[in-house]
């Protein structure tokens, strides 16, 4: 078998995908059922759209958009370490859904603009440098369709302490910065807050304008 080689990305890539999903249920208590379908409502995912789940991990939400979007629907899902696609792979083919993974940095996204529906980043911008956040941002403006939406989940620094802080320290991001992110990069933040789990905050923003954007150079 061919093996896949990561690409180049100034973020942090997370090695150890069979880790990974314990690491999930412990920090969430076992509630981790509960934050994905939390944030599948709070994106809105509906039947027949087109969805992106970017840094992917092990694919755990990305399969469980499938069963939201439905047969008419596509759920794709990038990551940068091939350990993580590689089970997000095994995973999905266990669980029979058609979800579709692939090695790919956040901020090069290997799709055509005006793409997908929605676009989901959960706990995955916090592992970028500000000017690579940037770059992801202004990617996701273009894969996204007129009208279409993004939901980022992070973790709210100001308030983690100890053994999560871990989590948040790569790039010291907010909700605030999340959000002021996304309108740098031509969205409108509709709504944002907490998750209601481990002090996680949402924005949900859309593309409700049609503005130039300068990309970093």
């Amino acid at each position: 078998m061919k093996r896949e080689i990561a690409p180049r990305t100034n973020g942090l890539v997370i090695r150890w995908a069979a880790r990974y999903d314990l690491l999930a249920w412990l920090l969430t208590r076992g509630r981790e059922c509960e934050l994905r379908e939390c944030i599948i409502s709070l994106a809105g995912l509906e039947r027949g759209m087109s969805v992106l789940d970017i840094g992917c991990g092990t694919g755990t939400l990305a399969i469980a958009a499938t069963r939201h979007v439905g047969p008419t629907g596509t759920v794709h899902g990038i990551d940068a370490s091939p350990p993580m696609i590689a089970r997000a792979n095994w995973k999905a083919e266990k669980a029979g859904v058609k979800a579709v993974f692939q090695l790919a940095v956040a901020e090069q996204l290997p799709y055509p603009g005006d793409r997908f529906d929605v676009v989901l980043s959960t706990l995955m911008l916090h592992h970028l440098p500000r000017t690579t956040r940037l770059q992801c941002a202004l990617e996701i403006r273009r894969v996204l369709k007129p009208g279409g939406r993004v939901l980022a989940v992070d973790f709210d620094r100001r308030q983690h302490k100890g053994v999560l802080a871990h989590f948040h320290r790569h790039g010291h991001v907010d909700v605030r910065q999340i959000a002021e992110l996304l309108e740098k990069a031509g969205m409108t933040v509709v709504s944002s807050g907490p998750v209601g789990m481990n002090d996680l905050q949402f924005v949900l923003a859309h593309i409700t304008r049609d503005v130039p954007i300068d990309r970093p150079r």
